[in-house]
């Protein structure tokens, strides 16, 4: 079969069997909502590389370092520590762009902790990007490596690029947002013609490379959560691009999300639409956070190494559980702030932001929330003396 493939590469290359990638509709493996950590779970998956494992769907085996890849991966690229709220109501607050101003920041993280090397190319002005992107795409595949695609299907968040046609004008793979509109492979792949239209950026999964031992990844990992967590702006200055101006990260999040929270004119009950549109940012918010989150407990909880046990001595790993703890908690706090719309996913919660006590019960529950998170890189400062 491998040999059917490589004599048509020049027109067509698909890789079988990648695991497909999508929002929670339940079943065995956990939510994975959070595109990138689950998009490079599913690489590692497809790679068989027998270090990372899953507690739920796969089997495990003597080599398994990792029992949550999911969890793993959300902490290591930082996104388990990640909080963002840009002045007024936008969309991609919860886009892990905006953890650093290093760019491919939280893609850099992930490939050195798993080990491998990574080209990033953005659209540059006066070069041929389209044609560039092609090539990396299709050498990409033709040696067997998904690629990671921005834009190709929906918004500007990745899409996992599984294969090509037509010469590399149609490209196929999964993404989160495609749906029953988007043409697919009989495999359940999305089939994209005219792709670089929407592609910003891609992603070129390299060569195996050293990687550290486990023990020094958690402790990169920790101070990376911490940065995360604790900069206020990672683009404070006046001439930054305008996605970042005003862009809230970390604990000031929670302060930039609160202050939208009590505004009253922000949620006019006469005003159907807007409460929805509003809401919509906002339970975004609280589900992006409940899942960080609790995916920061896990790695907390299970990826100990480096960190030696016993009352005294530094770098305990007494605190990184009790930041474990906290992490939990802020999880637990976020369903609270659901129920005082009527729960998870209940259609007509927006109608809830209109009543103004409604709102100033969920400001405290966040400020609670914003208490726990405060503790946790308390700890996990502690556990790095």
């Amino acid at each position: 079969m491998r040999d059917e493939i490589m004599a048509n590469c020049d027109e067509r290359c698909v890789l079988e069997g990648v695991p497909r990638v999508h929002f929670y509709e339940g079943g065995k493996r956990c939510p994975e909502d959070i595109i990138l950590p689950s998009i490079m779970r599913a690489i590692l998956e497809y790679l068989g590389d027998s270090e990372y494992g899953c507690r739920h769907c796969l089997a495990q085996n003597p080599d398994c370092k990792v029992l949550c890849t999911y969890a793993f991966l959300c902490s290591v690229s930082g996104a388990a520590s990640f909080l963002s709220w840009k002045d007024g109501w936008h969309e991609d607050n919860a886009a892990l762009t905006y953890l650093s101003a290093v760019p491919w920041a939280a893609e850099r993280h992930i490939l050195d902790a798993v080990g491998y090397e990574g080209e990033f190319l953005d659209v540059e002005a006066g070069c041929d990007n389209e044609a560039l992107f092609r090539e990396r795409i299709m050498e990409s595949i033709q040696r067997g490596m998904p690629a990671l695609a921005y834009g190709i299907v929906g918004p500007p968040e990745p899409s996992l690029i599984t294969g090509y046609d037509d010469g590399g004008e149609v490209l196929i793979g999964w993404s989160f947002f495609q749906d029953e509109t988007t043409e697919c492979e009989p495999s359940g792949y999305f089939r994209v013609r005219d792709w670089f239209t929407n592609t910003e950026r891609v992603l070129i999964i390299g060569d195996k490379k050293a990687k550290p031992l486990l023990a020094e990844t958690c402790r990169t990992t920790l101070r990376w959560m911490i940065k995360v967590g604790s900069t206020p702006m990672v683009r404070p200055e006046a001439d930054a691009p305008e996605a970042y101006q005003q862009r809230h990260n970390g604990l000031a999040a929670y302060d930039a999300w609160i202050a939208h929270l009590l505004c009253d004119e922000n949620w006019p009950a006469e005003d159907e639409d807007t409460l929805k549109a509003h809401h919509m940012i906002h339970d975004w918010t609280v589900g992006s956070l409940a899942e960080a989150r609790w995916y920061g407990a896990i790695f907390l909880a299970q990826d100990t190494d480096g960190f030696v046990a016993g009352p005294g001595k530094p770098g305990t790993q007494a605190e990184v559980l009790h930041a474990a703890a906290c992490y939990a908690a802020e999880h637990d706090l976020m369903w609270a702030v659901w129920e005082l719309a009527g729960g998870i996913g209940n259609p007509e919660g927006y109608k809830a932001m209109a009543d103004g006590e409604k709102r100033r019960a969920m400001v405290e529950i966040i400020k609670q929330a914003r208490e726990q998170d405060a503790r946790a890189l308390a700890h996990l400062e502690c556990a790095l003396r």
